[in-house]
């Protein structure tokens, strides 16, 4: 039996060779990689969705094959590649992940496999934009957690919009719910060139690199995918996978062997972007996005659901009949399709709705449908003799109704619909695939960033708290002021 002996406190695993030793004994190179809206790097064959293409799924395969064994993609969200690497949910990442000071200050990353450049796209014969420059003032789209989310925010003036894929910014510019995108030219000539109703703006710019992410501490494992790369380039079997997918120019080559390795963040300035005043206000314009988003909603909701529930108990038998399957559906289905569905699927039926409006009415529309069961079991709890009585004075149906039975329901519901309105306070954080930046949202891109997942998590959740509380604190004293008094 061999024997290693590790200075005190370091495991196997902490050795620079332990990674690169883990994947030749399996013999399986797991590369990172995100499949969603992932073309051409890395995408579901149209033909066989089982299986992946993209030219990334080419480069893995080549330097999986130089290192002497079989390549295995693992699904994970794009934006966090960096930190499941960290977490060692795959040995490398593989999947558009550009060589920049930030990454470097978290990972390790790779010589460069690919040279990319920034693009505008617009709408087909809108010639106004011809520089980055002219973004200024306008809406324009970005893939989340991108060098071009970092240049706009970095340019200042422009309304960036950030997306989680890169179909919903070309569809969002169709729609003209923004004005350009900007985004990296491999995405952009799979996406939009060939797209009748977009066109490029100007020439590509911003020069930057893709490179293969590993942890710091996998210094055997960098220096093999160095190798396999440099050997890939040499042989022109690189050149070969870019022509493939229509990526390769007469500058690629050039760039590659002419890069100059990007200077890691001084250790200095990590502290200083660690800073809660830094981001304590982004945050707090975040909740207030939020904390309107949720009144808005809910004040719907109540409205929608105490009309469902009258449909549902009084209405003649087809008004019934709709206001049963409305609560059914809308409880039925998952609140993040009926989001994609109102902000994405309508415009094809011609009706457009801004991120805010669309966002206001998928949660009210999905919570009227609780509200309605609430409302129907309070109005229910109400003995019938209370109806009774009252139609015997002489009172219609809706006085009787109005006057009497719903003043006692609503001191029943209102437990329930305190706890709904907390919920749908949390539930709000679902709108961000939809490019509301609410409170979750600005969390998710700060961390991304800096990072900084368990202090800037620590920070959003003691909002999300201090937001909460109150409201349950309020549904309490409406449940004192409306109690009655037997005795």
């Amino acid at each position: 039996m061999a024997l290693s002996f590790l200075p005190a406190g370091v495991s196997a695993d902490d050795t620079p060779c332990a990674t690169i030793q883990e994947v030749e004994a399996r013999g399986v190179l797991r590369w990172g990689a995100d499949a969603e809206g992932g073309a051409p790097y890395v995408f579901p064959d149209p033909r066989n969705p089982k299986r992946y293409i993209g030219f990334e799924v080419d480069i893995a395969r080549a330097l999986a094959g130089r290192l002497g064994v079989r390549p295995q993609m693992v699904q994970n969200s794009w934006d966090g590649l960096v930190s499941a690497l960290d977490r060692g949910s795959f040995d490398i990442v593989l999947n558009g992940l550009e060589i920049t000071p930030e990454h470097l200050g978290q990972i390790a990353m790779s010589r460069p496999y690919y040279a990319y450049t920034q693009q505008i796209v617009v709408r087909k014969g809108d010639g106004s934009m011809r520089r980055v420059e002219d973004l200024k003032g306008l809406r324009v789209g970005v893939l989340s957690a991108s060098v071009a989310q970092r240049i706009l925010e970095g340019m200042g003036g422009v309304d960036v919009r950030v997306y989680p894929g890169n179909v919903e910014t070309c569809r969002d510019l169709k729609n003209k719910r923004i004005d350009a995108s900007l985004m990296d030219l491999p995405i952009a000539l799979h996406y939009a060139k060939p797209d009748p109703a977009l066109d490029f703006a100007g020439k590509p710019f911003a020069v930057g690199y893709y490179g293969v992410g590993v942890r710091k501490k996998d210094t055997k494992l960098l220096e093999a995918v160095d190798r396999a790369i440099a050997a890939l380039l040499a042989s022109g079997e690189l050149k070969r996978i870019y022509l493939k997918w229509g990526l390769w120019d007469a500058d690629q080559e050039r760039r590659l062997r002419r890069y100059s390795p990007v200077e890691p963040p001084k250790e200095g300035n990590v502290s200083t972007l660690r800073e809660w005043r830094t981001f304590l206000p982004l945050l707090l314009e975040g909740a207030v996005v939020t904390v309107e988003i949720s009144f808005l909603s809910m004040a719907l909701a109540i409205a929608l659901g105490l009309a469902l529930a009258l449909a549902k108990l009084f209405g003649v038998t087809p008004v019934r009949w709709a206001s049963t399957a409305y609560i059914e559906v809308f409880r039925g289905t998952p609140l993040l399709i009926q989001l994609y569905m109102i902000y994405y699927g309508l415009p094809n039926l011609g009706i457009r709705l801004s991120s805010f409006e669309a966002a206001v009415m998928g949660l009210g529309l999905n919570y009227a449908a609780y509200e309605a069961e609430n409302y129907r079991a309070g109005i229910q709890a109400i003995p019938e003799g209370q109806m009774e009585a009252a139609l015997s004075l002489g009172m219609t149906r809706w006085q009787a109704l109005r006057r009497v039975v719903l003043p006692q329901a609503v001191r029943i519901v209102i437990p329930p619909i305190s706890n709904d309105f907390i919920a749908l306070f949390k539930d709000s954080s679902l709108v961000s695939v939809i490019t509301m930046v609410e409170l979750t949202k600005v969390y998710g891109m700060l961390a991304t960033t800096t990072y900084d997942y368990m202090g800037l998590g620590l920070m959003t959740a003691a909002i999300y708290l201090a937001l909460s509380y109150p409201a349950s604190l309020a549904a309490k004293f409406i449940e004192r002021k409306l109690r009655y008094d037997f005795d």
